[in-house]
């Protein structure tokens, strides 16, 4: 990840800060909370009058894409050559003009350290995310906090309506660049800072869950060991229905160690 100051030259000040993730080419800007609707960049002016500082992705993308030379420009073959590019980056376009731009006065600085107010809200960024029955969802947060999301109750927001009706893309959900938000189908973002607020804490930890896994749950090798059979007596088990695994792949099971423990009961 790479981080630049958002420097407004008119203000004579900073205004936010860029995230540039490199891999998957995604952007996050955070913007200064003592910004208001006049001296956030234009943009961004009515999210800032609801007190949202932190932009989504595709906005973010958005600001730079008004920046930088648009991939459609008759000779743009020539200009990504003479940048020796060897494709189209809104990035490292951007990064190339400083982010110079006639709209306003807002210039790219490299910074060495993210300001303290970006480590602040990266503490209510997610690390981790899995999906439960009755459309609701356990994230993991920096802060260390386990929160559940019944998502029925983010309905009035775009397109989670379509996450509720769709079962495989409810299955799909993932984290997001930084952990700044989760996708389903990388088609439908739902902000960190959403989540966060709509969950309901859990009295559990990240570590506490992945203590949970280490000690509770079994492949195939140490579930045939626990039983003292081969993997020939555990697909009869399983046939038979008196194990059931909790994953199943071509290269072996996984089981909950209590399931596995039940069929000597």
């Amino acid at each position: 990840m790479k981080h630049y100051e958002l420097y407004d030259g008119d203000l004579g000040r900073s205004v936010g800060t860029l995230l540039s993730y490199e891999k998957d080419k995604n952007v996050i800007i955070e913007l200064e909370d003592n910004l208001d609707e006049w001296t956030a960049p234009f943009l961004f002016a009515t999210r800032v009058k609801k007190g949202v500082f932190t932009m989504p992705r595709d906005l973010s993308m958005k600001w730079i894409r008004e920046r930088v030379i648009p991939s459609g420009r008759q000779n743009i073959a020539a200009i990504l050559r003479n940048y020796n590019l060897k494709e189209y980056d809104e990035m490292k376009l951007l990064e190339l003009s400083g982010g110079h731009s006639s709209q306003d006065a807002i210039v790219l600085r490299k910074q060495e350290e993210l300001p303290e107010y970006v480590r602040q809200r990266m503490q209510r960024n997610v690390t981790g995310v899995f999906p439960t029955g009755e459309r609701s969802l356990v994230c993991f947060f920096a802060d260390e906090t386990m929160r559940k999301i019944d998502l029925n109750t983010l309905s009035d927001l775009e397109d989670v309506e379509k996450v509720l009706r769709n079962e495989e893309l409810f299955r799909s959900v993932t984290i997001g660049s930084g952990g700044y938000y989760i996708s389903f189908g990388n088609t439908i973002d739902l902000p960190a800072a959403v989540l966060y607020e709509a969950g309901v804490e859990i009295p559990l930890t990240r570590d506490d869950f992945v203590s949970f896994a280490q000690n509770n749950i079994v492949d195939t090798t140490e579930a045939g060991i626990l039983l003292d059979c081969s993997r020939q007596n555990l697909s009869y088990l399983i046939r038979k229905q008196k194990l059931t695994p909790v994953k199943t792949d071509t290269g072996g099971n996984l089981y909950l160690k209590e399931d596995v423990l039940k069929t000597n009961w």
